[in-house]
């Protein structure tokens, strides 16, 4: 079996010889799953780069065209406002149109966004949500304290380099710089998420989450991709985006990140909802839940970040709360079930200890009450506005 993709041809192309096709051929076939797939340089495939049809149709469009400069690469972008609040509702994200059209904004401008907030306030499902809404990938760098550029943007197969190099024993003599030569290329390059996410046919969103975990080494190494959509790689030289992705940062604040990457970005701060926008997240991602359990639920959340707690709990955690409730048959919150619901809710050893004094639980169940009717009065407009 050939290692040329045929998919990726057209009658005026060439394919190149690619070390692709000695993987390929010395797997029986088929790459085999603990090799990482090594992609096609798409410019040795002359005419042959992805350009909008009618399938690209919907509410994500393309704009501009592949070429230099970077810029001119096609972006993911929405028709309307409309549409971003539509796909983010219906991917169970709620937000407002102030932030609407600021995501409308980055998307026709290609300007990456940067959401800084408390851990749990919903800056990864948005990322999550607006990939939905576009109907494109997510590809995730997820970031930690001591995270490389190899792993960020990729390295060079090595194992893949010898294997070649065995293959061309016949002609290592007379064409070696050649051969030096084709092997820094794409081909033997195992990418990383950065590099994945420029080289895509159609654009993605791309999240870089928890940025502050970085030191300001592998900040600075954002800059040029953020800048000019491209990415510097010794010997492999300068990648050029083929489509634009958009760019999700987010950031817990254990660090303060630099001004370089924001002014580079449009800057979001997301704090812990409010009674109105909890009732709103709840109605739409526990649709068939009873709306007194999920109004009690809001107040709870409310009176649970009132609390003091280690670690408040999240929109998420909330969200699971109430369909565990569902699971149990329950309609309502009630003191008695402390023990069975603690696991939900406290994630540390100190708040658990809080929440098992004598009258914790019993006091943030109360609590949650006055919260409620609040938390009923915004379910009932937001079914007002929507009828």
């Amino acid at each position: 079996m050939s290692g040329v993709i045929e998919s990726a041809r057209c009658p005026d192309c060439t394919p190149v010889n690619s070390p692709r096709d000695v993987r390929m051929s010395n797997s029986g076939g088929c790459p085999p799953s603990s090799l990482s797939p090594v992609r096609w340089d798409l410019s040795a495939y002359r005419g042959c780069l992805p350009s909008p049809t009618a399938e690209n149709d919907g509410p994500c469009q393309w704009i501009g065209d592949f070429g230099d400069p970077p810029y001119s690469a096609p972006g993911m972008t929405f028709n309307t406002r409309e549409d971003v609040a539509r796909g983010l509702r219906e991917a169970g994200y709620a937000t407002d149109p102030v932030f609407v059209q600021i995501m409308w904004l980055a998307t026709r401008m290609q300007k990456p966004i940067l959401l800084e907030g408390p851990p749990g306030t919903g800056k990864t499902y948005l990322a999550q949500a607006l990939a939905a809404a576009a109907k494109t990938d997510l590809i995730r760098l997820q970031c930690f304290e001591g995270i490389s550029e190899k792993q960020a943007i990729g390295s060079f197969d090595e194992a893949l380099q010898r294997l070649y190099l065995e293959t061309q024993v016949h002609v290592l003599d007379r064409e070696w710089e050649k051969l030096r030569l084709s092997l820094h290329t794409l081909d033997f390059f195992t990418q990383g998420p950065l590099l994945q996410a420029v080289l895509q046919p159609q654009p993605v969103v791309l999240l870089i989450d928890e940025l502050d975990k970085v030191d300001q080494k592998f900040e600075a190494l954002l800059l040029e991709i953020l800048s000019d959509w491209q990415i510097t790689v010794p010997k492999l030289g300068t990648v050029k985006a083929k489509t634009i992705p958009f760019v999700v940062m987010t950031s817990n604040q254990e660090r303060r990140l630099g001004d370089p990457l924001r002014r580079r970005s449009l800057y979001k701060r997301i704090e812990h909802p409010d009674v109105r926008k909890e009732a709103e997240i709840l109605d739409i991602r526990t649709v068939d839940a009873p709306t007194e359990l999920k109004a009690q639920a809001v107040g709870l959340a409310q009176a649970l970040r009132g609390y003091n707690l280690v670690k408040p709990p999240s929109i998420d955690e909330i969200v699971q709360f109430v369909r565990a409730l569902q699971l149990l048959g329950e309609s309502e919150i009630r003191a008695e079930m402390r023990d069975v619901l603690l696991p939900f809710l406290a994630k540390t050893e100190e708040d658990v200890k809080r929440l098992l004094l004598k009258d914790g639980f019993k006091s943030l169940v109360v609590t949650a009450l006055k919260y409620r009717d609040d938390a009923l009065r915004a379910m009932k407009a937001i079914e007002g506005a929507a009828a």
